[in-house]
């Protein structure tokens, strides 16, 4: 029987509390915000209601952790939810699969929150850490499986997965450098070639995953829809993007107007 590194579903992750037999496993860990009305994937509205970008964001929370559960189970790799804002963990009940913990955010700039979450998460005694954004549901299992595999290797080095926005899906470490997350231009265009520019500078080796994308505004929401509804892969990729259920479902209602506004 497989080992569960992780048993208490929902745990939350004190990383002043390190398991020292987490020392082998990779942490998958995905940047969310409680989903609240209004204050999750605004640019969806429109053309999307709040609500309704509330609920395809919970679509995308429970594609993202079912795929990242899947590849887990594979792997030397356990799923953590670096979650925001504090005192609003009860909104996740139910969306993650159980092996699934809780780490609380902390700092101010998106850079800050990002750094710290590895510094957190790799205290609490994991290998590695790989911070994956809550914005790209359909990122290949192929890609987070490669994300593991390198940063297993010897040596050190970061992992990094472009969006085709000009972004980043995810940022594999061994280490918390603060390089890669220290005067980016965040939510910009030139956010993956900046942070590519620093850990070369810093000397690090550096490893691409293939590219993917966010999906964050009408534009990007189409994209999805199509490769999920209409099996259109982006022109843009390389290959084949994960299933996606939870997202094909609710925009398969949202085209037949069976979803309410």
């Amino acid at each position: 029987m497989k080992e569960r590194y992780l048993i208490m579903p929902y745990d939350i992750l004190k990383p002043e509390r390190p398991n020292h037999s987490l020392k082998h496993v990779c942490a998958f860990a995905v940047m969310a915000k409680a989903p609240r009305p209004g204050k999750v994937k605004t640019r969806l509205s429109p053309p999307l209601t709040p609500e309704q970008a509330a609920a395809i964001n919970i679509c995308f929370l429970k594609d993202t952790t079912e795929n990242i559960q899947a590849v887990s189970a594979t792997a030397h790799a356990a799923g953590v939810i670096s979650y925001t804002p504090v005192g609003d963990e009860a909104l996740f009940d139910g969306i993650f699969p159980e092996p699934f913990v809780l780490v609380a955010q902390r700092g101010d700039g998106f850079g800050e929150r990002l750094l710290a979450s590895a510094e957190d998460i790799l205290a609490c005694g994991f290998g590695a850490v790989c911070l994956i954004d809550s914005d790209s549901p359909s990122v290949p299992a192929s890609a987070f499986q490669q994300a593991v595999e390198e940063l297993a290797r010897p040596g050190d080095r970061i992992v990094l997965g472009g969006s085709h926005d000009g972004g980043y899906y995810l940022i594999g470490l061994k280490q918390a450098h603060p390089e890669p997350f220290a005067n980016i231009t965040w939510s910009t265009a030139t956010v993956y070639a900046e942070t590519v520019a620093a850990v070369r500078a810093a000397g690090i080796d550096l490893v691409e995953l293939p590219l993917w994308y966010d999906v964050d505004d009408a534009t990007t929401l189409k994209i999805l829809e199509e490769e999920l509804l209409d099996d259109v892969r982006p022109s843009f990729v390389s290959m084949k993007g994960y299933a996606s259920p939870h997202s094909k479902k609710y925009l398969g209602m949202l085209r037949d107007g069976t979803q309410p506004t």
